[in-house]
């Protein structure tokens, strides 16, 4: 009985032995659960810092600042009436002072609009009309520039008046005058002609300084003729109820007069006023 009693105590204590070390661990269980929680949770703060701190700024960097350029100021080109011109370079020749440079304005002394003819049939219908008129040789602005305007006769002739203040327009008496203290028409064509510009070479001396250019002419259909080759200047003195005279310039060196319809376009010098 004993024995029994000492097998079953035995057996006993082995039970208990076998439990006790097959049985897990809770509680360091939970300390590893709670050690890497905390582990974990350190991480996650570490990397919030992390996007805190590239999301901030330097405390000493300055912010960016977008500065607008403003708008380039727009050029405005303001086309000048002819009475704000400046005035042309003058010659002395005998007694009269003549301008260098042909007439190129747009409005008569007053302040009138001189109007533009540019195609055939305006051109026409202003001499048909009897009225002022002016172009450039073909229609260019680039010759107005250097040749100055045509005008027809009634340009010429309008009492609002074609020159500007301070000048006059040369009657038939002072072209003979011009042409009488350069010697006469076949020494004045070279002393007034200009030294370039003139067709194949016939060119003046410009001795006298006038700087005669070949500018050419409108006829009365609108047509433009002979520039580099030509030159017409209207005179105020009417030949009779269709034409006035003019003095021209062609290719042999003479300053000649003749007489043209009133619808035709020529240049025009103006002389200063005395």
């Amino acid at each position: 009985m004993k024995k029994v009693e000492s097998v079953i105590a035995v057996l006993g204590i082995f039970i208990l032995l076998f439990s006790s070390s097959s049985k897990p661990d809770n509680n360091g269980l939970k300390e590893d659960l709670q050690s890497q929680q905390t582990t974990s949770k350190s991480q996650q703060t570490t990397t919030k810092t992390q996007s805190t701190t590239s999301k901030t700024q330097p405390a000493g960097a300055k912010p960016k600042q977008t500065t607008s350029k403003p708008a380039p100021a727009t050029s405005k080109t303001t086309t000048g009436q002819s009475k704000n011109l400046p005035e042309p370079g003058t010659v002395k020749i005998g007694s009269q002072t003549w301008a260098v440079t042909n007439l190129n304005v747009s409005t008569f002394r007053n302040g009138d609009t001189i109007p533009e003819a540019r195609s055939n049939d305006e051109w026409r219908a202003a001499g048909d009309s009897r009225k002022p008129a002016w172009c450039y040789y073909n229609n260019d602005p680039a010759n107005g520039q250097k040749l100055g305007r045509l005008y027809n006769w009634y340009a010429v002739n309008d009492p609002r008046g074609l020159a500007p203040k301070g000048w006059t327009l040369p009657s038939d008496a002072d072209w003979r005058q011009l042409t009488s203290s350069l010697g006469g028409q076949e020494a004045a064509g070279a002393k007034i002609k200009s030294t370039t510009g003139w067709q194949d070479g016939n060119n003046g001396t410009n001795e006298a300084g006038f700087n005669g250019l070949a500018a050419g002419y409108r006829v009365e259909n609108g047509a433009f003729m002979n520039i580099w080759n030509n030159a017409i200047w209207w005179t105020t003195s009417e030949n009779n109820s269709i034409s006035a005279f003019n003095f021209y310039l062609a290719l042999r060196n003479s300053l000649n007069r003749s007489d043209s319809p009133k619808q035709r376009g020529a240049s025009v010098r103006c002389l200063k006023e005395k």
